[in-house]
């Protein structure tokens, strides 16, 4: 996370609405239960108190493309999409595949 974005409920909230993910599906990725991204969320834009929830919302994030947006030009913070929704569900269903784990740089 970095040090000019907090992390906060909405934006947790905003991501999930943006990329459609349940409830559920967010928590695993970020290892906590339901009720905790519940309480996270419940909380508005109060800033989340554990530092290693806040980097295990942005591992998340980022498994799930999203992208957040420092304060700017008078602007809020905010999250949006890495890739279009179609590029996510690709790119999970390639890490899915199984087979021979190689690198990834080309020669």
């Amino acid at each position: 996370m970095t040090p000019e974005i907090k992390m906060t409920g909405r934006l947790i909230a905003a991501a999930r609405a943006l990329t459609g993910i349940n409830r559920e599906d967010f928590a695993a990725a970020v290892g906590v239960t339901t009720e905790t991204i519940a309480a996270m969320e419940a909380n508005g834009s109060a800033w989340l108190h554990s530092e290693s929830d806040a980097e295990a919302v942005c591992r998340a994030f980022d498994k799930f493309g999203i992208v957040m947006l420092g304060e700017a030009d008078g602007m809020g913070c905010g999250v949006r999409l890495k890739f279009t929704r179609q590029d996510v569900r690709q790119i999970m269903r390639f890490e899915g595949e199984g087979g021979v784990v190689g690198a990834d740089d080309a020669p």
